[in-house]
């Protein structure tokens, strides 16, 4: 089946009733400009599965001795710097 084509203005006129359309047919439309194809439309093939940022750095620390305890000792700290 071959794609729909639009000009580039047209497209800009109706883009979200042309992207509603694609996604109820699955027709992908072609973006022209002066009649040379520049873009495609087509709709997402399959489900996109949403990321989380919880979680996310999950099995990156590499060792968690001590919560608690300072990170260096307390002679190196120098609040007069």
């Amino acid at each position: 089946m071959p794609a729909k084509a639009i000009g580039a203005a047209e497209f800009k006129a109706k883009c979200l009733n042309l992207i509603d359309q694609m996604a109820a047919d699955g027709e992908p439309i072609v973006i022209t400009k002066r009649g040379t194809p520049v873009a495609v439309l087509s709709p997402i093939i399959g489900t996109i599965e949403p990321t989380s940022i919880i979680g996310a750095m999950k099995g990156s620390v590499l060792a968690y001795d001590d919560p608690f305890s300072p990170v260096i000792s307390p002679e190196d700290w120098d609040a007069s710097r």
